[in-house]
């Protein structure tokens, strides 16, 4: 034991010791960063889940990293600390993996629990244990350096604008390869010296909670902010900046922890993310915000690492894990949670909140400073927050840059494109409505839309649902050559709405209308929907409404045309083998599932539904499609 210790400590005297602690470090972040709070929340875009069907996705990879960040302390279960962090590393890239497939609700959910609990896994293992990894000398430095390129490779453009499933792809990639890297151990993390109390661990949750919070409102709003997007992160010019921005207040955050300790460290990380988020609220300071904000967030960063590593208290390594378990679960998920919950309910964070969080924060300076320090840190904050609502109030920026997210541009858009003219966003009790498009529409609902959008008439479909029933992809299309996908529709082209971006916007919007439940009315409708036997239906009238409706997207033309932006591929449909259809099933209840999905398309993908056929349509076309497409190539089916 002795020549181990020995030999550790020798190791540890080596300057270049500890660079694969740096290593797990970077490639944590990169995961985190680059796939869970941004490429997999794209992905979950992609396959559908918008809205509310989008928050309990979220919420139960908040819940797997709470319940993981407090129980992995406690794990006896597994007591190697290496095989702690594989697992948890194993963990990360299985799931990063699996989110490149086609999600339903369920296996998102359960996607999305395992990238929660595999984090909370592997990073309160790797900051209760790092010593072993990186070291004590230059401990603060390797973190550092960790953590900013951990950020810089994120604001990398080649992957900062790659497709979610290309992120996926990197970021399993990435874990994959620092999984050895835990393998080698610089010194046992018993041997670090709990560091001298500069403030109490309830006042460093209180911080870092707060400056989490900070950051997830600030990030979502952004992100969700064409306005603000432009004029932080968009383009290679403003990625590069970010990315060198990152890196260098890393590191200068090593020096403000080895000289100012923590308190003045946290505290500075506070006054920049505040003072970001309320430049947020003007189109004329996003610039400053844009500075501000990386260098907020990377001071803050690498000391969320430091602190259960090096800057605690904590007498032994069981301390230290619970206080990283409590730090990371409340801190990190909650605080992450609580700020894009507010963004997205108020599209800003409001002042008050700045004020009040900053002044709490505040308390901690105040309390180990002399009484003159302390009148002329309150005279500061006072001058400041008074110029500041000065300001807020005299530029009349009631209602920040933010509040107009893709789905209200898209609404406007709407609106001034007298789309009303030609399309209802209202379902009439007692008539066909109900039957192609969900249920009779909520009158007091509607009456208080600011505005109403009944419409004057109804030329075209009534878009209530029209979320639920077209896909984005389907949206674009119609939008580009409306009569690829509805046959001899009077609809014009509208293609120079994407010589700006209106077009997306527009088609966000449509893709937001869908009322409460009219999900499970729509499977509920389908599920008991049969045909009218007695309609007449023929193969022949079959081969026209496939080349009418049909032909754009399953022939080999269309498919090529719109290759690009198809969620899957629509398929061939001479081919043996068919998504959706059970073609080893009795030939009564392939024809049956065949006429449902003709009629009312598949969800969650961009076949759309033929609400507008009659039964004797669908079942013509059905027979042609059975026959002609499917019959021919699978030879005799059994009955």
């Amino acid at each position: 034991m002795l020549s181990s210790r020995t030999n550790n400590e020798g190791a540890s005297a080596n300057p270049f010791a500890g660079w694969q602690g740096t290593g797990l470090i970077a490639a944590t972040y990169i995961y985190f960063l680059i796939f869970a709070q941004f490429g997999f929340l794209q992905r979950l875009g992609e396959l559908g889940f918008q809205g509310e069907a989008l928050k309990p996705v979220l919420g139960l990879m908040a819940l797997g990293g709470i319940i993981a960040s407090l129980l992995t302390p406690r794990l006896q279960i597994v007591k190697c600390p290496r095989c702690r962090l594989q697992g948890g590393q194993l963990g990360c890239v299985v799931a990063a993996f699996l989110a490149r497939m086609e999600l339903n609700f369920a296996a998102a959910c359960a996607v999305s629990l395992l990238i929660g609990l595999s984090l909370g896994l592997l990073t309160v293992t790797l900051v209760t244990y790092l010593p072993r990894w990186i070291g004590r000398r230059h401990a603060l430095l390797k973190i550092g350096l960790g953590t900013g390129l951990g950020y810089f490779v994120c604001n990398m453009p080649v992957l900062f604008t790659a497709t979610p499933q290309q992120i996926a792809l990197v970021s399993a990639v990435v874990t994959l390869l620092a999984v050895p890297l835990a393998f080698a151990n610089v010194e046992d993390a018993e041997l670090v010296q709990p560091a001298k109390s500069e403030i109490s661990f309830g006042w460093v949750l209180l911080f870092f909670t707060t400056l989490i919070w900070f950051d997830s409102a600030a990030f979502y709003i952004i992100q969700n902010s064409e306005v603000l997007k432009a004029g932080t992160w968009s383009g290679d010019v403003s990625l590069y900046r970010n990315a060198l921005i990152h890196l260098t207040a890393a590191l200068g955050a090593v020096l403000l922890l080895m000289r100012r300790r923590l308190t003045f460290t946290l505290g500075l990380a506070l006054l920049l993310l505040a003072s970001a988020c309320f430049l947020l609220s003007s189109a004329g300071t996003i610039q400053i915000s844009a500075v501000l904000y990386p260098v907020g967030v990377s001071l803050y960063s690498v000391a969320l690492v430091a602190y259960p590593s090096f800057l605690s208290p904590a007498k032994s390594v069981a301390q230290r894990a619970r206080e990283a378990g409590w730090l990371y679960s409340i801190a990190g998920w909650v605080g992450s949670a609580m700020g894009i919950g507010m963004a997205q309910n108020l599209h800003t964070v409001p002042w008050q909140f700045i004020a009040g969080a900053a002044g709490l924060a505040s308390l901690p300076l105040l309390m180990q400073t002399g009484r003159g320090v302390r009148i002329q840190i309150v005279a500061v904050i006072g001058v400041l927050s008074i110029a500041g609502i000065l300001y807020h109030v005299s530029s009349g920026h009631a209602a920040p840059a933010v509040a107009q997210t893709a789905i209200e541009r898209g609404h406007q858009i709407y609106i001034n494109e007298g789309c009303i003219n030609c399309h209802s966003q209202y379902l009439r009790a007692e008539s066909y409505d109900t039957e192609y498009w969900g249920a009779p529409s909520d009158v007091a609902a509607v009456r208080r839309e600011q505005p109403p959008l009944i419409g004057n008439r109804r030329q075209g479909p009534d878009l209530t649902n029209v979320g639920l029933r077209r896909s984005q992809q389907w949206l674009r299309i119609h939008f580009l050559d409306p009569r690829k996908v509805s046959y001899e529709s009077p609809m014009p082209q509208y293609k120079y709405l994407f010589r700006d971006g209106r077009g997306e916007d527009l088609i966000a919007y449509l893709d937001s209308l869908q009322s409460m439940g009219a999900a499970e009315e729509r499977k509920a409708m389908r599920d008991n929907w049969k045909p009218a036997a007695e309609e007449h239906h023929s193969q022949d009238e079959g081969r026209l409404l496939f080349a009418k409706h049909c032909a754009t997207c399953h022939d080999a033309g269309g498919q090529a045309r719109w290759y690009s932006g198809f969620k899957r591929l629509p398929p061939d449909l001479s081919a043996m083998r068919l998504l959706h259809l059970n073609l080893n099933g009795p030939e009564p209840q392939l024809r049956l599932d065949l006429a449902r999905i003709i009629k009312f398309g598949v969800v969650g993908t961009d076949m759309p539904g033929h609400e507008y056929l009659t039964d004797g349509e669908v079942l013509s076309l059905g027979e042609f499609v059975f026959v002609e497409k499917l019959r021919a190539r699978m030879g005799q089916l059994p009955r």
